[in-house]
């Protein structure tokens, strides 16, 4: 694992680059505590929030003065009337050429994002089969259940689905599915669906398995749209602002049940599904500090501890645990202890329909007393004994 000295290098590093959008850097010493990592990193945060502020004050909800061109680092914004029609000049999230990025539309949180692409489906396709893997995020599955009902919602392993069904099948990829299932499906012989949509919230934006995602679609010649939160690992930590994105990629092919027309009229709809719903991005919650070779470098260094630090608390609470009926799950990045299910996790058995509220963490209250976590960062920082891990 990471020692505590390369830990604090890492953290100033990444305080530094904050520091450095500031047109009147703050003065910041080397932190040797997480305590003060986090509170200067906020503290720098609110800073680069109210410098926002202040240089675009003239930029409003109503967009009132025509001479407003508001701005957060490298990003350009302009949009009339509360920001029914935001356009967004700047780098890209995804580490993917941009000649297969057809649109990103950004919106205020990734559940908006994915919310309003629901939406538009339901206006747009009609009637459809969303094919979820076991282990996708509860809430999506929630949202489809009680709110997407045109949409019939079937959680399962890929290898329920071998045969077409009778209406247009969409297959909902989760960043947050077990290692074993995401292979299984990106080296699925025949995927039988006629639209992807992957979540990749739980990956960096420059990880391998967005590419391959992309590269598998491609192959087979499935449209492909990406959904995303940018407020997890996009951020450095920092939980700079609410922000999401829904990205359609180029495909030069049209499946069976969903034509270039359709995909079209979707992208449409969903940018009104958008406007409608009052779920466009804030100007003011796009990290300045996004798209430099400094912020690429820290962020897959921080990934890489998350990830390290996930392994490690995985095979510590698996020996904890051990003869409790428990599994572990990863979750926003993190890894914590299950009952049955997660809250990014829930399913149902496999080729059944979902069942509301199946997503809800059920661990005992027993369980959590015996052994509570405290995750600071990007890492299991104590028990509830004090003991650090």
């Amino acid at each position: 694992m990471e020692s505590a000295e390369a830990y604090f290098d890492r953290k100033f590093e990444e305080l530094k680059l904050l520091n450095s959008c500031l047109a009147d850097p703050l003065s910041i010493d080397r932190p040797d505590s997480v305590a003060d990592v986090i509170r200067n990193k906020f503290e720098l945060t609110a800073a680069l929030r109210a410098a926002h502020e202040i240089q675009d004050w003239n930029a409003t909800e109503t967009a009132w003065s025509g001479s407003a061109r508001p701005t957060s680092g490298p990003f350009r914004f302009q949009y009339d009337y509360q920001r029914a029609d935001l356009s967004v000049e700047g780098p890209s999230f995804y580490a993917l050429d941009e000649r297969l990025i057809r649109q990103s539309i950004y919106t205020a949180s990734g559940m908006a994002a994915i919310a309003s692409l629901l939406f538009a489906f339901c206006n747009s396709i009609g009637s459809a089969e969303v094919i979820a893997l076991k282990g996708s995020y509860g809430e999506t599955l929630e949202l489809i259940d009680g709110y997407a009902r045109q949409l019939q919602l079937v959680v399962g392993s890929i290898d329920d689905f071998c045969i077409k069904g009778d209406y247009r099948r969409i297959l909902l990829l989760d960043s947050c599915i077990g290692s074993r299932d995401f292979h299984d499906t990106v080296n699925c012989i025949k995927p039988l669906f006629d639209l992807i949509i992957f979540d990749t919230t739980c990956f960096t934006s420059s990880s391998g398995r967005i590419e391959q995602v992309v590269r598998w679609s491609r192959r087979w010649g499935i449209p492909l749209i990406l959904v995303r939160s940018h407020n997890k690992l996009d951020s450095l930590g920092a939980e700079y602002g609410r922000l999401g994105s829904v990205t359609f990629m180029r495909n030069e092919f049209a499946t069976d049940g969903f034509s270039e027309s359709c995909f079209e009229e979707l992208i449409n709809e969903t940018s009104n599904a958008i406007r409608l719903l009052g779920n466009a991005a804030l100007p003011a919650h796009f990290p300045p500090y996004v798209g430099t070779l400094s912020y690429h470098r820290l962020t897959r260094r921080r990934a890489a501890s998350i990830l390290c630090n996930g392994r490690f608390a995985s095979r510590y609470f698996a020996a904890a645990l051990q003869g409790l009926a428990s599994q572990l799950q990863s979750v926003h990045g993190l890894y914590v202890t299950l009952g049955r299910t997660s809250r990014r996790g829930g399913s149902a058995p496999s080729g059944r329909r979902h069942e509301p509220g199946a997503g809800r963490n059920r661990i005992s209250h027993s369980s959590c007393r015996k052994l509570r976590i405290r995750f600071c960062g990007n890492g299991v920082v104590s028990r509830l004994d004090g003991r650090s891990l």
